[in-house]
């Protein structure tokens, strides 16, 4: 599947998986990691669980006006 054929949320989570898997808090890089995402509808919610420490980061984006 090409990036153009990926919808925004995907290219997001992809995006996050690419850079953003060294965890802050041990230092663990999960090279085979990723990012997972949950939608309410009006809501992104990406996760992603340090296999080191358990850790849990998040990063949330809301849709629509605020």
């Amino acid at each position: 599947m090409t990036s153009s054929n990926r919808s925004p949320f995907e290219r997001l989570k992809r995006q996050y998986s690419d850079v953003d898997l060294v965890c802050p808090k041990c230092g663990y890089d999960d090279d085979d990691g990723e990012w997972q995402a949950v939608t309410t509808g009006g809501v992104v919610q990406y996760r992603h669980v340090c296999p080191g420490c358990g850790a849990i980061r998040r990063r949330t984006i809301s849709l629509g006006p605020n």
